[in-house]
């Protein structure tokens, strides 16, 4: 699944960002601290996994988090990981709060 054919959402309200996939919500989940943004939970649906909906979604998250000149706390493992994976990220990382 392509980057553009995904229907990233930024649901202020719910904090987090989503997408519907085949009926399915996909999220990452994020709560601020000051101008940090932790990203605490990462969720795609099983019969969803291995098509990039997670790696788009949190892509999306580092992108509004660098458009607004917030750091990023990466809590939940899965953006752990995906930040080794994506070095160009680091400047945007966080100490601990």
């Amino acid at each position: 699944m392509t980057e553009t054919a995904l229907a990233i959402q930024h649901n202020p309200a719910a904090m987090r960002f989503e997408a519907v996939v085949d009926g399915m919500l996909c999220r990452t989940d994020y709560r601020m601290h000051g101008d940090t943004m932790m990203i605490v939970h990462t969720e795609v649906p099983r019969q969803l996994e291995g098509r990039g909906i997670a790696s788009a979604l949190v892509k999306a998250a580092f992108k509004h988090a660098a458009d607004k000149g917030m750091d990023v706390l990466p809590v939940c493992s899965y953006v752990r990981t995906w930040v080794q994976r994506h070095p160009e990220v680091a400047p945007l990382l966080a100490d601990s709060p």
